[in-house]
């Protein structure tokens, strides 16, 4: 039993907004105060510091095939952070891509607590797992691609919906998921055939589908297995001038079925393809505020060393020509792509600044807290060690403007960042970086301190410079149990997967049994991963 005492509790979720009380733990859960005997609990003195749930992150990668080909692609990075073995603890390396074990202390060192791995193929998801049952004391799950596979593309075709929709099913309880993925629909799988798709009417070479048919028919599927997450959408035309106008759209594509649009920052610059980026925040933070049934991600950049990995294939590939970087892609069969390329982002760089300056736009302009989300999209805008640094840029104006006066001239000219005068409350950073998330992903028990919720809690010391507040948290609790202290972690355990198993017609497996055979080298059998191959882990329900 835990008694924290004293503290200034921040519990969105709850209604609480810097009350002082008292948080009791007992058997891993928060409990009332009349389920323990305070006399035998052991006590933390929270007074003056400032309480909050464990931290969650519904957009990292973190495992599997892309962070293991980034790791190996990118030596140099393995050097940039080293921590030898101490005690108990392991020793890692990495500061864009940390190893398995050092993603796992680093998190809680910050003080985050669940972890979302943003996108794994379903059939190298084994390795995915793998990889996650390596980091510890985190939870953690994994999103599932499916906007390029060949089965539900073929299903949409032939308006074989329901087909389409126990096929997912069937996906997510094979591959152990969590939620469904949606990366350029379509466009990954025509860049089979050196093309992409440029508009949501595009034809997907094969299919006769079109993104927009594709996003539609995967949004409702989730709708119909009552999913906890909604489809978690990276759209067309990443990274691109003048991909605004697609983002909107998509999100307009939507008609009132709940989405949510990842690293949004990459897909809200104004101007024409080919040309210099300018900030489009004012029209995609619009959309958004226009449209209350999406939320979205920011995917900050943060200036330095970052390795950009995604299943757009395509981006990849034309990142790595130009800025003539090393690289690596891949195809997976009938399922997906992707690739690796490694960048650093400077701040004498214009495009550089420019989406740096984006990030905190829509941050700034988007008003509601519980729909958007703090995320670098890690490791691709930045580490998420990071995080800390932006929440100081969110919460205080004069360092904000400080920043702002550090990067190139031209960017600073295309931005209207020293006109917004906002300032994150403490209330706020425990929305978009607990309680919303929490509630995105659909955990009842994470992103809040109401009794019944797992006991994983942060206390920090309310510094002034909220970045060092951020940075190294006085008291991490995980399940109950104290795994870090004044920054530094001082216990290792086991962390759970999360993953979602919905119901569907068994006699969907014939047809998946013949695709498989006709399409797989991998066999219908050795292809779905057992509950007792992912360590511990918890099923949610799907209602």
């Amino acid at each position: 039993m835990i008694g924290i005492i004293g503290g200034r509790v921040f519990d969105p979720m709850n209604g609480i907004n810097g009350t002082i009380q008292d948080i009791w733990i007992k058997g891993g859960k928060i409990v009332s105060q009349e389920e323990v005997d305070p006399q035998k609990a052991r006590r933390i003195d929270a007074s003056g510091q400032v309480v909050m749930p464990g931290g969650v992150d519904l957009h990292s990668h973190i495992s599997g095939a892309k962070a293991n080909a980034g790791r190996k692609l990118c030596p140099e990075d393995s050097r940039r952070l080293i921590r030898a073995r101490t005690g108990f603890f392991r020793s890692g390396s990495g500061y864009t891509v940390p190893s398995t074990h050092l993603t796992g202390y680093l998190y809680a060192e910050m003080g985050y607590t669940t972890v979302m791995e943003a996108a794994s193929a379903p059939l190298v998801a084994r390795h995915t797992h793998e990889e996650l049952q390596d980091i510890p004391i985190i939870d953690k799950g994994v999103l599932i691609t499916m906007g390029n596979n060949h089965f539900i593309m073929k299903c949409i075709q032939n308006g074989e919906m329901e087909k389409a929709r126990d096929y997912v099913a069937w996906l997510l309880e094979a591959s152990k998921g969590f939620g469904i993925k949606i990366v350029n629909p379509g466009g990954v799988e025509n860049w089979k055939y050196g093309k992409n798709v440029q508009n949501l009417e595009d034809e997907v070479i094969g299919f006769g589908v079109t993104p927009r048919r594709i996003l539609s028919a995967l949004a409702r599927i989730r709708e119909e297995l009552k999913l906890p997450h909604p489809p978690h959408i990276h759209g067309l035309s990443l990274g691109r001038s003048g991909n605004a106008d697609i983002t909107v759209e998509t999100i307009k594509s939507m008609e009132g079925i709940d989405a949510h649009f990842c690293h949004i920052q990459f897909m809200s610059y104004g101007g024409k393809p080919g040309e210099f980026p300018k900030s489009a925040a004012v029209k995609v933070a619009q959309a958004v505020t226009e449209n209350p049934h999406i939320t979205v991600d920011v995917g900050q950049v943060l200036f330095g060393p970052a390795t950009t990995m995604t299943s757009d294939a395509p981006f990849e590939f034309s990142l790595s020509r130009k800025i003539g970087a090393k690289w690596v892609n891949n195809d997976l069969e009938s399922e997906s792509g992707g690739g690796v390329v490694p960048l650093t982002y400077k701040r004498n760089d214009p495009v550089h600044s420019t989406m740096w300056s984006i990030g905190l736009e829509l941050f700034l302009l988007i008003e509601d807290p519980w729909r958007v989300y703090l995320t670098t999209d890690h490791p691709n805008a930045g580490p998420f060690s990071g995080y800390p640094e932006v929440i100081r840029m969110l919460m205080d104006r004069d360092f904000r403007a400080q920043e702002f006066e550090k990067i190139h001239k031209k960017a600073m000219k295309n931005s209207i960042l020293p006109e917004l005068n906002r300032e994150y409350t403490l209330n706020e950073i425990a929305i978009i970086t607990r309680a919303g998330p929490a509630k995105r992903l659909g955990l009842k028990n994470k992103g809040h301190l109401g009794v019944g919720a797992d006991a994983d809690i942060t206390v920090y010391a309310n510094l002034e410079n909220k970045a060092e507040m951020f940075a190294h948290p006085a008291w991490v609790i995980k399940d109950g149990e104290v795994v870090v202290r004044d920054g530094k972690l001082i216990r290792e355990q086991l962390g759970r997967t999360l993953y979602v198993s919905p119901s569907y017609e068994k006699a969907i497996e014939k047809d998946i049994r013949a695709h498989f055979d006709n399409s797989y080298t991998v066999s219908f059998e050795n292809y779905p991963i057992a509950p007792e191959h992912i360590g511990p882990s918890e099923k949610l329900t799907c209602d």
